[in-house]
């Protein structure tokens, strides 16, 4: 395949991904057809079909992308701190965890999506399934900045950084959820359950 056309065809995902977050906004993740979707991006079900099997696929690449969004964000925050010499030896986690989630990428609108998207999961087998292969992903790449930061901050884990992971990114989102249905804007859900992550990172930590 050509560039131009590798190019076209990603500008083509890219403007589906987009009808899609927008439609899933207006209307639910029901409510956003194949056939809405099209019409929003401007393509027909041919273009659709050519980029995606599913509407599923479609979905579960924007909660990817979502995911994405939200674990880049700590990563280029972590890396921040690090310039400025926030991430030594003898630092203090509880406060470093703070200053990460001060600048989380979460919003309600991401929230909502991948709530929906968890109870298709919960309703179709395969899409759970799907579902749980990618957040796996989500989990390493996760648990690879919790090893960086253990690392660099000469800190000792309790349990495996995977488990770390893993369990710093249950409450993470179940403390947006909560947020989410207490009506707390976006500020407000960047900040939620720091209080509770900095508890649990005492006891994640020797």
């Amino acid at each position: 395949m050509s560039i131009p056309a590798t190019r076209s065809r990603e500008n083509t995902r890219a403007r589906l991904l987009e009808a899609a977050e927008q439609l899933f906004a207006e209307v639910g993740l029901d409510g956003a057809s194949v056939e809405a979707v099209c019409e929003r991006a401007g393509f027909t079900r041919g273009a659709f079909y050519s980029n995606f099997e599913s509407k599923d696929e479609l979905f579960l690449m924007l909660a990817g992308r979502v995911a994405e969004t939200r674990v880049n964000a700590v990563r280029e925050r972590v890396t921040e701190i690090t310039a400025e010499g926030g991430l030594v030896p003898g630092c203090d986690p509880t406060d470093l965890l703070q200053k990460v989630m001060d600048s989380g990428s979460d919003d309600r609108m991401g929230v909502m999506l991948m709530s929906e998207i968890r109870i298709r999961a919960l309703r179709d087998a395969q899409f759970g399934a799907a579902y749980l292969a990618q957040e796996r992903e989500m989990v390493g790449s996760i648990a690879q900045i919790v090893t960086d930061i253990v690392d660099a901050g000469e800190l000792r884990l309790r349990v495996p950084a995977e488990v770390a992971g893993r369990i710093l990114m249950i409450v993470w989102e179940g403390m947006t959820v909560r947020g989410a249905m207490a009506g707390h804007d976006d500020a407000q859900l960047r900040r939620a359950g720091s209080e509770e992550l900095g508890r649990l990172v005492d006891l994640l930590l020797v």
